[in-house]
């Protein structure tokens, strides 16, 4: 990919392996072509915005169906988990009527809400919240610390790597979903790379040393998220609690 994003289309095409020349004249023509700082910002914007809100609020509900435990509240995760099973192109065209009706086109509400809360993520706080000693929130009440400090000022810094596998998973998703984007951003300014890197491969000719080249910057930020943080999300995955 990084090769490619060097060479001309045809050299592409003839399976060249070895950097190339042409970089600059690739980065002239996709700055020319596609409004590249834009789906940059906006695939930023929406990335950390979803990141950020569905951290809090996944992780209050994982905490909450653990330690608040009881048969009905098991009852309702198992029908969270149940929406696991169902395809998100079977509630795509209702989201959309929805949204439209509510005037969410184009807009940071539209692209976050459907995911800003998911089954997997629940899940997994709900897992992490089981290996978060007990006597240490008996400990705080007896303190004086209310439930809500509990959380944020105990729960969250202990639960570091599970915050840390789980803003990996979430901004890698977020940054690389195209379908629901294309739906729901039908204006040219609110335009995300994935959806420029599919713009790109439309038309009678495709420029591959073009299109490796906005491969290339569209992966970059996931592929930096992932090697800042992979010590804390392989601890994360596995359930480690320091």
């Amino acid at each position: 990919m990084v090769c490619a994003a060097t060479n001309t289309s045809a050299d592409v095409l003839r399976g060249r392996i070895i950097p190339g020349g042409n970089l600059l004249v690739n980065v002239k023509n996709l700055f020319a072509a596609q409004d590249i700082g834009t789906a940059l910002g906006n695939s930023f914007k929406y990335s950390i915005v979803l990141t950020l809100i569905s951290l809090v609020i996944c992780s209050l509900a994982g905490y909450g169906f653990e330690i608040y435990h009881d048969k009905a509240k098991d009852a309702v995760m198992s029908v969270i988990l149940l929406a696991m099973m169902v395809p998100f192109v079977a509630t795509m065209i209702p989201l959309f009527q929805m949204f439209s009706k509510a005037g969410w086109l184009n807009s940071t509400i539209g692209f976050i809400l459907p995911t800003i809360s998911t089954p997997f993520l629940i899940m997994m706080f709900r897992q992490s919240a089981r290996s978060f000693p007990h006597d240490i929130i008996e400990a705080a009440r007896i303190d004086g610390l209310s439930e809500i400090r509990i959380f944020f000022q105990m729960f969250m810094p202990t639960m570091r790597s599970t915050y840390a596998a789980a803003m990996t998973i979430t901004f890698m998703n977020a940054w690389n979903n195209y379908l629901w984007p294309k739906v729901i951003m039908t204006n040219a300014k609110s335009v995300t790379m994935p959806m420029v890197v599919a713009n790109l491969t439309q038309g009678y000719v495709t420029d591959y040393g073009m299109l490796m080249l906005a491969v290339l910057i569209c992966t970059l930020p996931t592929a930096i998220v992932f090697f800042c943080l992979q010590k804390s999300f392989a601890e994360g995955i596995t359930g480690a609690v320091k």
